[in-house]
């Protein structure tokens, strides 16, 4: 992957369109599903601010659990509370707990989620991406997307 950033930052001005920087991400890294979530102040829960791939015909199911994540709970929870990034090889037979048993009706299976930590150094939302086989992500893909999460910081 050589320019894992590609098309990022002219899709971070204005009012950014969430989705189409999703997609650019997911495009970037070969996934095909992600999420895009943003830290809520007076909740502390993370919000979904958009989501790509997930199959429709487990969205309307899943949706209201990926809506509002606590920090510590799912990949996206965890790689929040942790503050570094999260990947399971095969969310599909994730035997540590990380993932929670309806994520796996997604059929996503290589998942990598990182934090998007402010400028005060505090976590204000997650980046996620999924591939649809198992996928261990390489340490310089992990730097990659970090690398994109502290992009999209500066605008979420």
């Amino acid at each position: 992957m050589s320019q894992p950033a590609a098309g990022i930052p002219e899709l971070l001005v204005g009012q950014p369109d969430w989705n189409a920087v999703l997609v650019k991400v997911l495009a970037n890294f070969a996934c095909a599903t992600g999420t895009i979530h943003r830290t809520d102040p007076s909740t502390g829960l993370l919000t979904l601010v958009t989501q790509h791939g997930i199959p429709p015909h487990v969205l309307p199911m899943l949706l209201p659990k990926i809506d509002n994540i606590p920090f510590g709970k799912g990949i996206a929870g965890c790689a929040a509370q942790r503050k570094e990034a999260v990947q399971l090889c095969n969310l599909q037979e994730d035997l540590g707990g990380v993932a929670k048993p309806d994520a796996r009706k997604t059929n996503v299976q290589g998942a990598l989620a990182v934090p998007i930590v402010g400028a005060d150094g505090k976590v204000i939302g997650v980046l996620g991406i999924g591939k649809m086989q198992p996928y261990d992500f390489t340490p310089a893909e992990i730097a990659d997307l970090n690398a994109v999460a502290a992009l999209i910081s500066a605008r979420l």
